[in-house]
Formats: structure tokens, C-alpha cells, sequence
């Protein structure tokens, strides 16, 4: 009896085995496409929050830097359109050549203004912010209320146009300052040797101006206001870019890094 009921379930497999392997092979054949189907939906989501990351911590693409004058309204703050865009065409030069260790803050001094404005802008380009906006001294050569004469000569007491990278920190006879790298041949590449610096200063305030009508002015040194120096300081010492802008005639003309 037990070797007849085995008799039927070999006849039974047999007769079953192809409808087996059928199936067998029917799922191998679309087991490719069922991870296929999940693997792409995972990649997808991954993308979907890069790109919602993107647009939160970088709304300004590398593409799309030149609506970051426009998203911020910096024109009502008071920067030059010209400025800023010189400002990004220098900081494209620079990072293409990797003089620029950080790459996500750009500040920008703009002369065209008179001290009594608050014409230092620090921009964080990834995440679309003006990180500070304040008074910003020029030098005792250069003119009263406003910067009219530049130099690179030492002595002259005069502010040095063009492209800075910050670079490290000292405590110095000013307190906490950071030293400057002039990067323009012939315009403003005598900085260290000039010690120009970027320092806090007592008359970089409201109270000046209530006085004389501008700021206090410098040796040649952009000097902030002396509450606002250690933050600033912190956000773009150690290889961000600097650009210190001016109508000058001769610095548009023989800047190498604007005329590229």
C-alpha cells in the first residue's frame, strides 16, 4: 500500500513539473524588473530631497549667481549692480584657479558710496543671505566722506582697490584683526607689506557721522565698527573672497582679472 501511494505522488510530481519550472522561470525572468521597480523609486526619492535640499540650502545655483542681486533686494541696500557683478566675474576667475579655499561667502566694499553708508556687504552665496551689512572705513589719502584716490605705495595712507583673499588672525595694536592677501600685481598686492588689515575701529560708528557727516578714515585698513569685528571676522577670515570696488578709471582699465 505504502509503495502504490508512492507510486502516485512520483506520478503526480512528474505530471506537475512542468507547470513547476514554468513558474520558476516566469518569476527569474521578472525578478530583474522587481528590483528594477524599487531600486529607481529609491533613487528617485534620494534625488527628489537633494534637489529640496538644493533649493533650500542653495538657491543660487553656480548658473544662477547673478540673481542673488535681485533676490536680495541688495540694490534697496544700496550695493552698485556694477559692483556686485564685478564681484562675481573676479569671483569666477578665482575659483576656476582655486585661490579660493571658501568658496561660499563673497564681501564686497563699494566705494561708489559715501562712508556715512553701510557699503561693506557680505554675501553667503549658497544659502542666498546677506550675512552683514555695515559701515566700512577707507583711508586718510583717500578722501573725506568719500574714496576717490587709491594706491598700492606704502605711506600713502591711501585704501587699495581689487580682489583680497582673507587669510589668518593676530591680536594687534587694533585687537582682533585678520590679514588681507592683495591678489591684483601693481593695485593692491603690497598689503602685507603696507599692513593692511581688516580691523575694528572706535570711529567706525553712527556717532561720528552725527558729528562730521562720514567716518572716521583709516591708514589705508577697511576698519569695521569695533562691536561688529569678531563676528565678521570669524565668517570670512582663512581664504574667502574680498573685492573693494571703485568707478576708478585706472583700476577698471589695468585690472588683469576684470579685463580676463
Amino acid at each position: 500500500m505504502l509503495t502504490l501511494n508512492r507510486i502516485k505522488m512520483k506520478n503526480l510530481l512528474l505530471k506537475n513539473a512542468p507547470l513547476f519550472f514554468s513558474s520558476l522561470l516566469i518569476f527569474m525572468l521578472h525578478l530583474p524588473f522587481v528590483f528594477a521597480n524599487i531600486k529607481p523609486v529609491a533613487i528617485y526619492e534620494a534625488a527628489k530631497t537633494n534637489d529640496r535640499i538644493t533649493a533650500v540650502v542653495s538657491p543660487a545655483s553656480e548658473n544662477d549667481l547673478s540673481m542673488v542681486y535681485s533676490n536680495l533686494e541688495l540694490n534697496k541696500m544700496g550695493l552698485s549692480e556694477q559692483a556686485f557683478n564685478y564681484a562675481l566675474k573676479g569671483y569666477d576667475y578665482l575659483k576656476e584657479r582655486g585661490k579660493i579655499i571658501n568658496d561660499g561667502i563673497i564681501s564686497i566694499v563699494d566705494f561708489t558710496k559715501p562712508s556715512s553708508q553701510k557699503r561693506l556687504f557680505i554675501i553667503d552665496l549658497k544659502h542666498c543671505k546677506t550675512l552683514f551689512n555695515t559701515y566700512v572705513a577707507h583711508g586718510q589719502g583717500s578722501g573725506e566722506a568719500f574714496a576717490s584716490k587709491f594706491s598700492n605705495i606704502p605711506e600713502s595712507y591711501q585704501s587699495s582697490l581689487g580682489f583680497y583673499i582673507t587669510s589668518d588672525t593676530y591680536i594687534g595694536k587694533n585687537g582682533y584683526s585678520m590679514r588681507l592677501n592683495g591678489i591684483e600685481a601693481g593695485i593692491n598686492d603690497k598689503a602685507d607689506e603696507r599692513a593692511i588689515v581688516l580691523h575694528g575701529a572706535p570711529y567706525v560708528c553712527e556717532n561720528f557721522i552725527k558729528a562730521r557727516g562720514y567716518i572716521g578714515r583709516s591708514w589705508g585698513c577697511p576698519a569695521v565698527p569695533e562691536n561688529m569685528n569678531r563676528p565678521i571676522i570669524e565668517t570670512i577670515k582663512n581664504g574667502t573672497c574680498l573685492f573693494i570696488y571703485s568707478e576708478n578709471k585706472n583700476y577698471l582699465t589695468h585690472s588683469k582679472i576684470l579685463n580676463s
